[in-house]
């Protein structure tokens, strides 16, 4: 019995090992392939991003200017002092978070509304509408802003002419007017909604049939039907699209820069935050205060972030729920 014992152990151990040394040589390799492949974004990711955000937050609480590179004083947080008592940043931080306000809702209602109208099956022209709708999206936005420019232009813009045809003798001038530049930045975000619309679509058209056709049968109209299996089905698609609208405001530069020509008036009513750190760190040279500013900006788009991902489970429906 005790030989049989000790031919038997070394006979099943070299067997177990030969089973497991494939799998896990082959675990290896696809790890091996898998860091090779995805390396690249890893160093740029490092380099162009991580890297510089440290650099910044380092810089935040330095007096670091680009006019002196090479001298560096630590402040502590006295730039966010400035930043903090800095009534023309104040102003531009509420203008910014007030335009927001109102954009967000916009920009999420346009584009499910036009999605759901060119999802429905009586509408004659469906593609070229589709394609109408979304070119506006591929038109640069510094291309983009000079036709706005033009169109709202008060003595020859294409609106004005038209309020004027139908009896507005005197309509507004929309980029000189405190209570009107904000409604003319939202019709200038408004035209590009192609992309939220085009994916807003995608996800209608995966919607199953057979929940309609029962909601049919229960006698459901065709508002029910969008509110109830039609708007909850897409919601995560609606739930991306809000995120990005909420970081893409926080990063609102280009509009009003090029409308305005970087002074935001009329009366700084048109001053977003994004425009005076731009001038503080192009402008001034100051990149120790322009580091803290972005990421004061960094910070309050997280907190709307995190809010946003914190609130969304009562009302995002996954596949899998």
């Amino acid at each position: 019995m005790a030989t049989a014992t000790n031919q038997t152990i070394p006979t099943v151990l070299p067997v177990a090992k030969s089973i497991q040394r494939p799998g896990q040589n082959m675990e290896k390799q696809q790890r091996r392939w898998g860091m090779l492949f995805i390396s690249p974004w890893i160093i740029g990711f490092l380099l162009f991003t991580l890297g510089p955000m440290i650099a910044s937050l380092y810089f935040s609480f330095t007096d670091f200017n680009l006019g002196s590179p090479d001298v560096i004083h630590w402040v502590g947080l006295q730039n966010w002092q400035t930043l903090f008592s800095d009534p023309d940043a104040q102003q531009a931080m509420v203008t910014t978070l007030k335009f927001a306000l109102i954009a967000v809702p916009f920009g999420l209602a346009v584009p499910l509304g036009l999605a759901t109208l060119l999802s429905s099956k009586w509408l004659v022209g469906k593609r070229i509408l589709t394609t109408l709708f979304y070119m506006p999206y591929m038109v640069p936005s510094v291309s983009g802003v000079f036709i706005w420019l033009a169109f709202l232009n008060f003595d020859s813009g294409w609106l004005n002419r038209i309020l004027r045809m139908i009896g507005i003798a005197n309509p507004p001038n929309w980029l000189q007017n405190e209570s009107t530049i904000l409604p003319a930045f939202l019709l200038m975000g408004i035209w590009g909604v192609g992309n939220a619309m085009l994916t807003m679509m995608a996800t209608m058209s995966g919607v199953p049939t057979e929940l309609y056709e029962a909601a049919s049968v229960d006698g459901a109209g065709p508002f029910t039907k969008w509110r109830k299996i039609t708007v909850p089905l897409i919601s995560p698609v609606i739930f991306y699209n809000l995120v990005l609208s909420v970081i893409g405001l926080m990063q609102f530069f280009n509009i009003p820069y090029i409308a305005t020509h970087g002074t935001g008036d009329p009366n700084k009513s048109a001053y977003f935050f994004n425009m005076i750190l731009f001038k503080t760190a192009f402008g001034f040279f100051k990149m120790g205060l322009a580091s803290a500013m972005a990421w004061l900006l960094f910070i309050v788009a997280l907190i709307f972030t995190l809010v946003l991902f914190g609130t969304s489970r009562r009302w995002v429906y996954y596949g899998g729920e």
